[in-house]
């Protein structure tokens, strides 16, 4: 059998020659290659369903089956997270293992036996006592019980493609000594997936670069480049630590004769990992005698008769012990006894530039928020929670995705906007008007989508849960185009209405991680479909909070104050003549104060320039309509609101706001306004969309006081109270894990920032002195070495670890 394995291995790695009767296989790694894509394109769109755990993670993996050192890297990794104050969870398939719900290594008796853990976990386990290690089929499920356990950090094994899990840092191990085998997918060779897979890569380390022949590594770095920026590759060493030795059924600490570091004598090696040559070529390296080398397959289980046989060969060869890894020691047979000792090397990895491989995983480790949204209204409330989620996660990237226009209330409040701008003549996707869609399409609407869509494929992978400000529609693109699933603030939908279509229940049934809505029915009618969704204040609502500071803008007003609202579409600036004709004719009737509030993306210029001959800016600004004197005004909807009596309105969020802070609208006649109308229900009358019909609406509310409270209590019953963009901070903090990623930045951002002011305060120490004895540049040289080696090699501050 063992010959059989060399065989295959040897063909699989690429070192078997085309005639390899191997070579038979080949049609089902063709036949893999195409199901590998379409399984990574339905998690690239969404298809299929990807979630960002409770905690940060950190995954280790590879493009290729086993022998990398994958579980030495996670070693490495979680010691040095412990080694600063860090509590550190593991999380692995556990291959060979029985168990299938999530289990604690160390919970009970049971937990430690390598037929349920498998030999990885409880390797790693018996490693690090101090870190808490979960074994899991599911791996996101694993990290679920860790943060149950209050880890502050979890570390992948072999996580690459458990695609389900999102991930915070994806670090790929690539094998130096033989990278990607025969170039082929499993079983016709050792790939899992297609080298372009790295693009999905944060960092990549070439592993056994110290095995590696001479000059191969340069060549292993130019093919990584198509895939993987150069800086963001890293070269990595096999270590030797110690040796432990298994005598009369014994495991111990070996310790050498006086004047010696490793076991004397005559050995036979054997393994059973994924790439057995390597552990070989480390066993020559360090200056061991093998006699013998027999291979099994990886995580294979020891037998009895396994053990005699090599014992056999061991007496033919006249070996005077047997070498085996670490990790087959968890797979021997329980109690082993062998006649002749058993030397087990404990290796570590080592990276060649650990300071610049721990400052990547720093800088990548940066949580990057975006507030997606497709509409102004909906604009403005992203906004408002972009700039709450840059006050609760200060060291986060707060950016956003604005799908109509250019989001400008985004930049306003100094958000990064990094959407393509997109403007349609109808302003949006409107749903209400078949004409207006047809124009849009017309313009382009289609080669827009996919602009915007081909954007987010390029912040795939780098995002935490996006959070969409708006309908399922917005949803169903932010999933389509970086495939993590998102939460949703519900602006839209809801019962007042018609409700939600059964493939939007569906939709935000599978792939809505939570969704907040405007009203509580709607909550009710989604979690009866079994969405996850709850309501804890109207969003837009949430609007009414926002302040223009002690500035009233109706100061000094004392007759009946009108606002005046056109929109914030590109048709504002034709409905803003409509309205200030309704308030000249308005004037002429009742004495009233004016005011207009304009949106953030209306161009004052524009309005002004594009007014009618009848009307005219006077010199402080304002706007002579007839006998209506109109003050512009750009602060919160909000501040205007509250000192109004009634709103002469063509807007959708800022009437709602409007309404809800108990100001009677007034607003025209179309289609759009009619489904407002079934949401603002009796605190808004709906007129012809004339001057005079406008008007006298206006006039017979003002005269109407009974109305004008009736309105007004409506208002504020229908669309309720504030609360929701709080309650989405907060749970953004605790249950999607912000909080513990930004103080997990923080930590590893401060330790780095004060190594790098360390060392320049070294260097700056050494150039006094040489100032001060004249020191050569060669001196100076090897002074600074030294200086760094000692720096390297003493503990750093609070942790027993070496540097």
């Amino acid at each position: 059998m063992p010959r059989i394995l060399n065989s295959y291995l040897r063909y699989a790695r690429g070192e078997g020659g085309r005639a390899s009767p191997w070579a038979l296989l080949d049609f089902l790694g063709a036949a893999a290659r195409p199901l590998v894509r379409v399984r990574n394109a339905m998690y690239d769109r969404g298809l299929f369903c990807s979630m960002e755990p409770p905690a940060p993670v950190i995954s280790v993996g590879n493009l290729c089956h086993g022998g990398t050192n994958k579980t030495p890297t996670v070693e490495m990794i979680a010691r040095r997270l412990m080694g600063r104050g860090l509590s550190v969870g593991i999380v692995s398939r556990g291959y060979s293992g029985g168990t299938k719900s999530p289990l604690w290594i160390g919970q009970d008796p049971t937990s430690s036996d390598r037929a349920v853990t498998g030999d990885e976990p409880l390797m790693l386990a018996n490693r690090l006592p101090d870190a808490k290690v979960v074994v899991s089929r599911d791996r996101y499920e694993g990290v679920r019980m860790l943060h149950g356990l209050g880890v502050d950090v979890v570390v992948a094994d072999d996580a690459f493609q458990h695609r389900r899990m999102g991930r915070d840092l994806d670090i790929v191990l690539v094998d130096a000594t033989c990278p990607f085998g025969n170039g082929k997918l499993f079983p016709a060779g050792i790939l899992r997936e297609h080298e372009d897979a790295l693009r999905r890569a944060d960092i990549v380390m070439l592993t056994k670069a110290d095995l590696a022949p001479k000059g191969a590594i340069d060549g292993i770095k130019s093919c990584l480049s198509r895939w993987v920026p150069p800086e963001d590759v890293f070269t990595a060493r096999v270590d030797l630590d110690s040796w432990l030795v298994m005598e009369r059924g014994s495991i111990v600490d070996f310790e050498p004769e006086w004047g010696k570091t490793l076991p004397d004598g005559r050995f036979v090696a054997f393994s059973a990992i994924g790439n057995p040559d390597s552990f070989y070529r480390s066993l020559v390296s360090f200056g061991m005698d093998v006699a013998a080398k027999r291979e099994y397959r990886d995580h294979h289980r020891f037998s009895w008769r396994d053990l005699d046989d090599l014992e056999r060969l061991a007496g033919q060869l006249g070996a005077t012990g047997f070498i085996c890894t670490e990790k087959d020691l968890q797979n021997m047979p329980e109690n082993p006894h062998m006649l002749l000792p058993l030397y087990i090397p404990r290796i570590s990895v080592a990276v060649d530039d650990g300071d610049g491989f721990w400052r990547a995983v720093t800088g990548k480790l940066k949580p990057s928020i975006v507030i997606a949204s497709n509409g102004y209204g909906e604009d403005a409330i992203g906004a408002l929670l972009a700039s709450r989620m840059k006050d609760r996660f200060p060291s986060a990237d707060v950016s956003a995705f604005a799908l109509v226009g250019g989001g400008k209330a985004y930049r306003d409040r100094g958000i990064e906007v990094f959407s393509p701008p997109s403007d349609m003549p109808s302003g949006g996707i409107v749903k209400y008007s078949l004409r207006a869609l047809v124009r849009d399409l017309q313009h382009g609407l289609r080669q827009e989508i996919k602009r915007q869509i081909g954007v987010w494929r390029q912040q795939s992978g780098r995002l935490r849960t996006p959070i969409c400000v708006g309908d399922v529609y917005l949803l169903s693109h932010t999933l389509w185009g970086q495939g993590m699933s998102p939460v949703l603030v519900a602006t839209a939908k809801s019962v007042q209405l018609r409700g939600h279509l059964g493939a939007e229940l569906g939709l935000l049934r599978r792939r809505a991680r939570h969704v907040w809505t405007r009203d509580a029915e709607t909550a009710n009618e989604l979690k009866r479909a079994g969405v996850d969704a709850e309501f804890r204040g109207n969003p837009i609502m949430d609007l009414a909070l926002e302040d223009g500071g002690d500035a009233d803008p109706w100061e000094g007003v004392n007759r009946p104050r009108v606002m005046l609202l056109p929109g914030s579409r590109p048709r504002a600036y034709d409905d803003a003549a409509l309205i200030l004709r309704a308030a000249s004719l308005l004037a002429r009737r009742v004495g009233c104060g004016f005011l207009m509030v304009l949106a953030p993306t209306i161009d004052v210029r524009m309005l002004l320039s594009g007014l009618p001959r009848e009307f005219r800016c006077s010199a402080s600004g304002d706007i002579i309509a007839g006998d209506a004197r109109v003050v512009l005004y750009s602060g919160p909807i909000a501040s205007a609101a509250k000192g109004a009596d009634i709103l002469i309105g063509l807007g959708g969020t800022a009437n709602q706001v409007s309404a809800g802070l108990g100001v009677p609208v007034i607003s025209i006649l179309e289609k759009g306004k009619l489904a407002q109308k079934k949401l603002l229900q009796d605190s808004e009358i709906l007129t012809p969309p004339t001057p005079e019909a406008l008007s006298a609406a206006a006039e017979a509310l003002l005269a109407d006081a009974d109305r004008m409270r009736r309105m007004s209590e409506a208002g504020e019953r229908i669309l309720g109270g504030p609360g929701a963009i709080e309650a989405v901070a907060e749970y953004a903090g605790s249950v999607l894990g912000w909080d513990a990623r930004c103080r997990l930045y923080e930590e590893l951002s401060c330790l780095w920032g004060s190594e790098e002011a360390a060392y320049a305060e070294e260097t700056e120490t050494v150039a006094e002195e040489e100032q001060e004895w004249g020191m050569s540049e060669s001196l100076r040289s090897s002074v600074m070495r030294s200086v760094r080696i000692i720096r390297e090699g003493l503990p750093r501050w609070g942790s027993e670890e070496p540097g």
